[in-house]
Protein backbone atom coordinates (compact mmCIF):
# COMPACT_ATOMS: atom_id res chain seq x y z
CA UNK A 1 0.00 0.00 0.00
CA UNK A 2 3.17 2.30 0.79
CA UNK A 3 4.48 1.67 -2.57
CA UNK A 4 1.25 2.96 -4.40
CA UNK A 5 0.87 5.73 -2.16
CA UNK A 6 4.70 7.37 -3.13
CA UNK A 7 3.73 7.24 -6.95
CA UNK A 8 0.39 9.22 -6.25
CA UNK A 9 1.57 11.39 -3.10
CA UNK A 10 2.51 15.16 -4.31
CA UNK A 11 3.85 17.91 -2.74
CA UNK A 12 2.37 21.67 -3.17
CA UNK A 13 4.56 22.48 -5.75
CA UNK A 14 4.11 19.82 -7.83
CA UNK A 15 0.00 19.93 -7.62
CA UNK A 16 0.84 23.69 -8.83
CA UNK A 17 2.74 22.39 -12.09
CA UNK A 18 -0.08 20.13 -12.76
CA UNK A 19 -2.67 22.66 -12.32
CA UNK A 20 -1.33 24.77 -14.69
CA UNK A 21 -0.45 22.83 -17.33
CA UNK A 22 -4.34 21.54 -17.45
CA UNK A 23 -5.21 24.97 -17.17
CA UNK A 24 -2.80 25.75 -20.67
CA UNK A 25 -4.29 22.50 -22.60
CA UNK A 26 -7.61 23.58 -21.71
CA UNK A 27 -6.97 27.26 -23.17
CA UNK A 28 -5.66 25.91 -26.02
CA UNK A 29 -8.52 23.55 -26.60
CA UNK A 30 -10.90 26.55 -26.49
CA UNK A 31 -9.09 28.84 -28.66
CA UNK A 32 -9.29 25.75 -31.30
CA UNK A 33 -12.94 25.76 -31.22
CA UNK A 34 -13.90 29.25 -31.14
CA UNK A 35 -10.65 30.76 -33.46
CA UNK A 36 -11.09 30.31 -37.33
CA UNK A 37 -7.43 29.64 -38.15
CA UNK A 38 -8.58 29.19 -42.03
CA UNK A 39 -7.09 32.11 -44.39
CA UNK A 40 -9.47 34.16 -46.43
CA UNK A 41 -6.95 34.68 -48.69
CA UNK A 42 -8.14 33.24 -52.04
CA UNK A 43 -5.30 32.58 -54.77
CA UNK A 44 -7.31 34.00 -58.00
CA UNK A 45 -6.06 32.37 -61.40
CA UNK A 46 -7.36 34.60 -64.36
CA UNK A 47 -7.86 32.01 -68.04
CA UNK A 48 -4.55 34.22 -69.75
CA UNK A 49 -2.64 33.55 -66.93
CA UNK A 50 -3.75 29.24 -67.22
CA UNK A 51 -3.01 29.52 -71.02
CA UNK A 52 0.64 31.59 -70.79
CA UNK A 53 1.32 29.13 -68.88
CA UNK A 54 0.26 25.83 -70.73
CA UNK A 55 2.29 27.75 -73.59
CA UNK A 56 5.11 27.67 -71.76
CA UNK A 57 5.11 23.86 -70.73
CA UNK A 58 4.66 23.24 -74.51
CA UNK A 59 7.75 25.26 -75.27
CA UNK A 60 9.79 23.23 -72.58
CA UNK A 61 8.09 19.97 -74.21
CA UNK A 62 9.41 21.15 -77.44
CA UNK A 63 12.72 21.71 -76.91
CA UNK A 64 12.95 18.26 -74.68
CA UNK A 65 12.39 16.49 -77.73
CA UNK A 66 14.56 18.68 -80.18
CA UNK A 67 17.27 17.59 -77.47
CA UNK A 68 16.44 14.14 -77.61
CA UNK A 69 16.83 14.16 -81.41
CA UNK A 70 20.41 12.79 -82.42
CA UNK A 71 22.13 15.72 -84.34
CA UNK A 72 23.76 14.70 -87.70
CA UNK A 73 27.09 16.26 -88.45
CA UNK A 74 28.70 16.31 -92.09
CA UNK A 75 30.69 12.85 -93.08
CA UNK A 76 32.18 10.99 -95.59
CA UNK A 77 30.00 8.22 -96.72
CA UNK A 78 32.29 6.21 -97.48
CA UNK A 79 32.97 5.32 -93.60
CA UNK A 80 29.62 4.65 -92.74
CA UNK A 81 29.19 2.13 -89.93
CA UNK A 82 26.83 -0.25 -89.28
CA UNK A 83 25.25 1.73 -86.28
CA UNK A 84 25.84 4.79 -88.36
CA UNK A 85 23.95 3.23 -91.56
CA UNK A 86 21.20 1.98 -88.38
CA UNK A 87 20.81 5.66 -87.44
CA UNK A 88 20.73 7.48 -90.57
CA UNK A 89 17.54 4.78 -91.29
CA UNK A 90 19.54 2.55 -93.98
CA UNK A 91 18.61 -0.95 -94.25
CA UNK A 92 20.62 -3.42 -93.63
CA UNK A 93 20.86 -4.68 -97.19
CA UNK A 94 21.74 -0.87 -97.99
CA UNK A 95 24.43 -0.73 -95.25
CA UNK A 96 25.67 -4.71 -97.02
CA UNK A 97 25.50 -3.01 -100.32
CA UNK A 98 27.81 -0.36 -99.37
CA UNK A 99 30.13 -1.84 -96.94
CA UNK A 100 30.88 -4.71 -99.92
CA UNK A 101 31.26 -1.94 -102.09
CA UNK A 102 34.33 -0.80 -99.91
CA UNK A 103 35.61 -3.90 -99.42
CA UNK A 104 36.93 -4.37 -103.01
CA UNK A 105 39.09 -1.07 -102.31
CA UNK A 106 36.24 1.00 -104.01
CA UNK A 107 35.19 4.42 -103.36
CA UNK A 108 31.86 6.45 -103.82
CA UNK A 109 32.81 9.92 -105.03
CA UNK A 110 29.45 11.58 -105.57
CA UNK A 111 25.62 11.49 -104.17
CA UNK A 112 24.54 9.88 -107.78
CA UNK A 113 27.07 7.04 -106.90
CA UNK A 114 26.21 6.62 -103.31
CA UNK A 115 22.43 5.89 -104.31
CA UNK A 116 23.33 3.66 -107.02
CA UNK A 117 25.72 1.81 -105.19
CA UNK A 118 23.36 1.50 -101.99
CA UNK A 119 20.00 1.55 -103.76
CA UNK A 120 18.39 3.76 -101.20
CA UNK A 121 15.56 5.77 -102.53
CA UNK A 122 15.02 9.27 -103.03
CA UNK A 123 13.39 10.58 -99.88
CA UNK A 124 16.15 9.02 -97.72
CA UNK A 125 18.62 10.05 -99.95
CA UNK A 126 17.42 13.94 -99.91
CA UNK A 127 17.55 13.45 -95.93
CA UNK A 128 21.34 12.38 -95.62
CA UNK A 129 22.61 13.91 -99.02
CA UNK A 130 23.01 17.73 -97.63
CA UNK A 131 25.46 16.06 -94.52
CA UNK A 132 28.03 14.08 -97.33
CA UNK A 133 31.12 15.58 -96.90
CA UNK A 134 33.83 13.86 -100.10
CA UNK A 135 37.37 14.44 -100.24
CA UNK A 136 38.10 18.02 -101.89
CA UNK A 137 40.47 15.57 -104.63
CA UNK A 138 36.82 14.10 -105.37
CA UNK A 139 35.08 18.11 -105.78
CA UNK A 140 38.17 19.85 -106.93
CA UNK A 141 39.97 18.09 -109.97
CA UNK A 142 41.95 20.79 -111.30
CA UNK A 143 44.22 23.26 -109.11
CA UNK A 144 44.89 26.72 -110.39
CA UNK A 145 48.28 27.87 -109.68
CA UNK A 146 47.87 31.70 -110.14
CA UNK A 147 51.45 32.81 -109.83
CA UNK A 148 52.46 30.77 -112.96
CA UNK A 149 48.93 30.68 -114.93
CA UNK A 150 49.33 26.43 -115.12
CA UNK A 151 46.68 24.38 -113.81
CA UNK A 152 47.37 21.17 -112.59
CA UNK A 153 45.64 17.90 -112.15
CA UNK A 154 45.36 16.84 -108.54
CA UNK A 155 46.86 13.38 -108.04
CA UNK A 156 44.86 10.96 -105.68
CA UNK A 157 46.92 10.30 -102.27
CA UNK A 158 48.23 5.96 -102.81
CA UNK A 159 47.03 4.44 -99.96
CA UNK A 160 49.09 2.10 -97.80
CA UNK A 161 47.73 -1.20 -96.14
CA UNK A 162 46.85 -0.44 -92.85
CA UNK A 163 47.26 -4.07 -91.89
CA UNK A 164 50.88 -4.12 -92.41
CA UNK A 165 51.56 -0.10 -91.09
CA UNK A 166 54.03 0.20 -88.45
CA UNK A 167 54.26 2.28 -85.57
CA UNK A 168 55.70 4.76 -87.36
CA UNK A 169 54.30 4.71 -90.63
CA UNK A 170 51.23 5.29 -88.42
CA UNK A 171 52.83 8.37 -86.82
CA UNK A 172 53.68 9.98 -89.55
CA UNK A 173 50.06 11.49 -89.41
CA UNK A 174 49.67 14.67 -88.08
CA UNK A 175 47.85 13.90 -84.84
CA UNK A 176 48.88 10.48 -83.62
CA UNK A 177 51.69 9.68 -81.31
CA UNK A 178 53.38 6.66 -79.84
CA UNK A 179 50.21 5.64 -77.81
CA UNK A 180 47.80 6.46 -80.40
CA UNK A 181 49.85 4.37 -82.89
CA UNK A 182 50.60 1.20 -80.63
CA UNK A 183 46.58 1.84 -79.66
CA UNK A 184 45.97 1.13 -83.36
CA UNK A 185 48.41 -1.97 -83.41
CA UNK A 186 47.15 -3.67 -80.31
CA UNK A 187 43.41 -3.21 -81.45
CA UNK A 188 44.19 -4.45 -85.13
CA UNK A 189 46.32 -7.43 -83.28
CA UNK A 190 43.22 -8.07 -81.21
CA UNK A 191 40.97 -8.12 -84.25
CA UNK A 192 43.34 -10.18 -85.89
CA UNK A 193 43.96 -8.19 -88.40
CA UNK A 194 41.52 -4.91 -89.63
CA UNK A 195 38.81 -6.79 -92.40
CA UNK A 196 36.99 -3.44 -93.10
CA UNK A 197 37.92 0.13 -93.04
CA UNK A 198 35.24 1.41 -90.67
CA UNK A 199 37.12 -0.77 -87.74
CA UNK A 200 39.79 2.17 -87.03
CA UNK A 201 36.81 4.02 -85.79
CA UNK A 202 36.16 1.75 -83.14
CA UNK A 203 39.94 2.48 -81.92
CA UNK A 204 39.48 3.60 -78.16
CA UNK A 205 40.16 7.36 -77.69
CA UNK A 206 40.94 7.50 -81.43
CA UNK A 207 39.53 10.83 -82.64
CA UNK A 208 36.72 10.22 -85.77
CA UNK A 209 38.88 13.40 -87.23
CA UNK A 210 41.98 11.56 -87.31
CA UNK A 211 40.90 8.16 -87.55
CA UNK A 212 39.37 9.75 -90.92
CA UNK A 213 43.02 11.24 -91.43
CA UNK A 214 44.51 7.35 -90.98
CA UNK A 215 42.06 6.34 -94.11
CA UNK A 216 43.53 9.36 -96.23
CA UNK A 217 46.68 7.26 -96.26
CA UNK A 218 46.20 3.71 -95.37
CA UNK A 219 43.37 1.09 -96.27
CA UNK A 220 42.26 -2.01 -95.96
CA UNK A 221 44.28 -3.90 -99.38
CA UNK A 222 44.68 -7.35 -98.10
CA UNK A 223 41.71 -8.80 -95.67
CA UNK A 224 42.82 -10.85 -93.23
CA UNK A 225 42.35 -14.45 -93.44
CA UNK A 226 40.27 -15.48 -90.35
CA UNK A 227 39.18 -18.85 -88.93
CA UNK A 228 35.73 -18.75 -87.92
CA UNK A 229 34.28 -20.38 -85.20
CA UNK A 230 31.71 -22.96 -85.21
CA UNK A 231 28.90 -21.39 -83.18
CA UNK A 232 27.68 -25.18 -82.36
CA UNK A 233 31.22 -26.40 -81.69
CA UNK A 234 33.01 -23.39 -80.42
CA UNK A 235 33.37 -23.16 -76.16
CA UNK A 236 32.13 -20.53 -73.80
CA UNK A 237 35.30 -18.95 -73.54
CA UNK A 238 35.93 -19.38 -77.24
CA UNK A 239 33.10 -17.15 -78.23
CA UNK A 240 33.40 -14.55 -75.66
CA UNK A 241 37.03 -14.29 -76.74
CA UNK A 242 35.48 -12.35 -80.05
CA UNK A 243 36.01 -8.73 -79.41
CA UNK A 244 32.04 -7.56 -79.89
CA UNK A 245 30.83 -10.15 -77.39
CA UNK A 246 30.01 -9.32 -74.36
CA UNK A 247 29.35 -11.88 -71.30
CA UNK A 248 25.82 -11.10 -71.64
CA UNK A 249 25.17 -11.64 -75.26
CA UNK A 250 27.95 -14.65 -75.39
CA UNK A 251 25.09 -15.95 -72.42
CA UNK A 252 22.18 -14.92 -74.82
CA UNK A 253 23.57 -17.02 -77.37
CA UNK A 254 24.53 -20.11 -76.06
CA UNK A 255 20.83 -20.42 -74.20
CA UNK A 256 19.41 -20.17 -77.67
CA UNK A 257 21.73 -22.19 -79.10
CA UNK A 258 20.76 -24.76 -75.98
CA UNK A 259 16.94 -23.92 -76.82
CA UNK A 260 16.74 -24.91 -80.25
CA UNK A 261 19.58 -27.54 -80.03
CA UNK A 262 21.72 -26.46 -83.16
CA UNK A 263 21.99 -23.02 -85.28
CA UNK A 264 21.21 -24.16 -88.67
CA UNK A 265 21.91 -20.60 -89.96
CA UNK A 266 24.37 -17.79 -88.26
CA UNK A 267 21.47 -15.47 -89.50
CA UNK A 268 19.34 -16.87 -86.47
CA UNK A 269 21.11 -14.73 -84.55
CA UNK A 270 19.30 -12.50 -85.41
CA UNK A 271 16.21 -13.59 -83.97
CA UNK A 272 18.00 -13.65 -80.31
CA UNK A 273 16.36 -10.79 -78.28
CA UNK A 274 18.29 -7.76 -77.94
CA UNK A 275 20.90 -9.71 -80.20
CA UNK A 276 22.67 -5.59 -81.71
CA UNK A 277 21.84 -5.78 -85.23
CA UNK A 278 24.44 -3.26 -86.04
CA UNK A 279 27.10 -5.33 -85.04
CA UNK A 280 25.88 -8.42 -86.97
CA UNK A 281 28.58 -7.82 -90.07
CA UNK A 282 31.31 -7.62 -87.80
CA UNK A 283 30.49 -10.80 -85.38
CA UNK A 284 30.06 -12.76 -88.25
CA UNK A 285 33.40 -11.86 -89.44
CA UNK A 286 34.26 -14.95 -86.59
CA UNK A 287 31.41 -16.82 -86.35
CA UNK A 288 29.44 -19.49 -88.05
CA UNK A 289 26.82 -21.85 -87.89
CA UNK A 290 28.52 -24.46 -90.29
Amino acid sequence: MHIFKSHFWYNKRQRNGIFFLLLIIVMLQISFFFVDFSSEETNVVSQNEIVAFQHEMDSLKRVELENRIPKIYPFNPNFITDFKGHQLGMSLDEIDKLLAFRAKGNYINSTKQFQETTGVNDSLLAAMSPYFKFPEWTTSKKIIDKSSSKITVEKPILKKDINSASAEDLKMINGIGKKLAKRIIDYRTKLKGFSINDQVFEVWALDKEIAGKVLQYFEVTNPPAIQKININTATFKEVLAIVYLDYELTKKIFNYKNQVAEIQSIEELKKIDGFPLEKFNRITLYLDAK
